[in-house]
Formats: structure tokens, sequence, C-alpha cells
């Protein structure tokens, strides 16, 4: 699986490493993800999902289903 937020649909980025000298290197900003296991009332059932610190703060936020059903609406969850 790649490291892509099952939610949000964040990804890696790309940009440079800089050193004092002044040196740029390329490297990759990977998200900050986590494989969370989370209750849907509405199924009755436990979901893993692969999500960003972020989406966690969402999913607290709003809740699991109402961000599975944007997820879904934007593409980001099939």
């Amino acid at each position: 699986m790649s490291r892509v937020c099952q939610i949000t649909g964040k990804k890696a980025l790309s940009g440079n490493n800089v050193s004092h000298s002044n040196i740029k290197t390329r490297r990759t900003f990977q998200p900050n993800l986590h494989t969370k296991k989370f209750y849907v009332p509405e199924l009755g059932e436990y979901v893993i999902l692969k999500v960003s610190a972020h989406a966690i703060r969402n999913i607290n936020k709003k809740g699991i289903w109402n961000c599975i059903v944007e997820a879904s609406k934007k593409g980001v969850l099939k």
C-alpha cells in the first residue's frame, strides 16, 4: 500500500535538503501516517485505515462516518 492518507489524500512531497554550504540535494517529505482501527456505529463494525495525524484530528472533530463520506465523494477513499 502506498504512503497516502485514505481520508485527506495527503501524499509525499519533494523538495531539497540544503546544507550549511548551500548545496541542494533532493529529498521527500513524507506524511505523518498511522494505521488505525476505527469503530463505525453506522456499519456496526471496525474499519482499518491508514490516516495522517491531521485526518485523526478531523475524525475526532467531525466523526468517522462523515469523514468517510467526504473522502468517498472526493474520490480519495474507494
